[in-house]
């Protein structure tokens, strides 16, 4: 089992590994959150989502016990993915941590390897305030015996988390700067290419096909993780070049037709949207739709988009929690300080309908509930 923890990059991370496990052979469990358009899309064993009979089965025999421990959605969908993988006779399964990492409804596994991705400022009301409390927290899912990862690059956190691995005598332990190096990234149409060193290794050339500079590192990440997991999944890393053009991942810089989507949530990942953008040519002028949930940085995202995008559409996700839902005319008035032309429109249809009228590409992005919501009424299934 691999568990992947971290505040952006966990989903591309999980990806990466079940594409290159995948190929090697494996059955693998992958489970993600949270989901786009279907509530399937976090528990999928070799690419196919747990079916519905199964999930109305699971609920109808443990609702008694449910009830009776007040369990939360997330931790009644994690011990549903457990059990559905155990059923499911996969070899390994790929765990994404929901939020945080030490008290996480998935930290009850004992992995071969746990990684952390990254570390920004998310959560604040659950985390902490500073991003070294933040680390802290993730850095709860090192496991005493097992393989930890740090593909942070910043020394404060990275620090952190090194610190947190010691303490639970995690062995071996890697780390993004001194186990592995990323260089020379360089991003086209169909992917990212980038060179990756380790250490006692000659570098290599290699190409996923998740496209942002970013996605260098995350792979960097998956491919660290099965080489501190020692055998045998350290084998898979052979098939790595073979693998990597095939990673699928909804809701990262996915672009279909007219449309681009990220799930970017928080700062960290609309600067990561920005700079993608600022490599990446796309048809101009480009709007962004964007709705945010009301307790996340939305000032912060919409000052991280505004020097790349032409003008913003601003609207409410429908499928976004009505106490966490934000205002969208503070929000058009936030968005109009940037310096970029606004449209308001409160009405979800008639806001994708204006940002495709306004531009030849639109950014769909600020949460899951933006990028699901108008995948849902595009007809693109995520799982495709």
């Amino acid at each position: 089992m691999f568990h992947v923890a971290g505040t952006n990059g966990k989903g591309s991370t999980v990806a990466t590994l079940d594409a290159i496990l995948r190929h090697a052979g494996y059955r693998v469990g992958r489970y993600t959150s949270p989901h786009l358009v279907d509530f399937r899309e976090r528990i999928v064993v070799d690419g196919q989502p747990m079916p519905p009979t199964e999930i109305v089965r699971w609920l109808d025999e443990q609702a008694p016990l449910v009830e009776e421990l007040g369990a939360t959605f997330f931790e009644v969908t994690t011990a549903m993915a457990f059990d559905w993988f155990a059923r499911a006779a996969v070899d390994v399964a790929i765990i994404e941590v929901g939020l945080g990492g030490r008290l996480d409804a998935t930290n009850v596994v004992r992995p071969v390897c746990a990684g952390v991705t990254s570390i920004g400022v998310d959560h604040q009301e659950l985390l902490g305030t500073s991003l070294a409390e933040i680390a802290a927290e993730k850095g709860g899912v090192f496991k005493p015996g097992a393989a930890a990862v740090i593909g942070d690059v910043h020394l404060e956190t990275a620090e952190v988390l090194a610190h947190c691995a010691r303490e639970a005598s995690s062995t071996p332990l890697l780390r993004a700067g001194t186990a592995w190096v990323v260089s020379d990234v360089l991003l086209a149409g169909d992917g990212t290419r980038f060179t990756l060193q380790f250490a006692d290794e000659a570098p290599q050339r290699l190409h996923t096909s998740l496209i942002g500079g970013y996605q260098a590192d995350n792979a960097a990440t998956a491919l660290a993780m099965l080489r501190a997991a020692g055998a045998p999944w350290a084998a898979a890393l052979e098939l790595a070049p073979a693998a990597l053009p095939s990673v699928r991942l909804a809701g990262r810089f996915q672009r279909r037709d007219r449309w681009i989507f990220d799930v970017a949530h928080n700062p960290d990942g609309a600067r990561t949207i920005a700079e993608t953008l600022a490599h990446s040519p796309v048809a101009r002028p480009l709007w962004a739709l964007v709705t945010v949930l009301q307790d996340k940085d939305w000032r912060g995202i919409l000052t991280a988009l505004a020097p790349v995008v032409d003008g913003f559409v601003i609207t409410a996700a429908p499928t976004a929690p009505a106490s966490r839902r934000w205002d969208p005319v503070e929000a058009a008035l936030a968005a109009g300080e940037t310096g970029r032309p606004v449209l308001l429109e409160s009405d979800f249809d008639r806001a994708i309908a204006r940002a495709l009228a306004e531009a030849e590409t639109v950014l769909a992005t600020g949460s899951f509930h933006t990028v699901g919501d108008v995948m849902e009424r595009l007809s693109i299934n995520p799982l495709d």
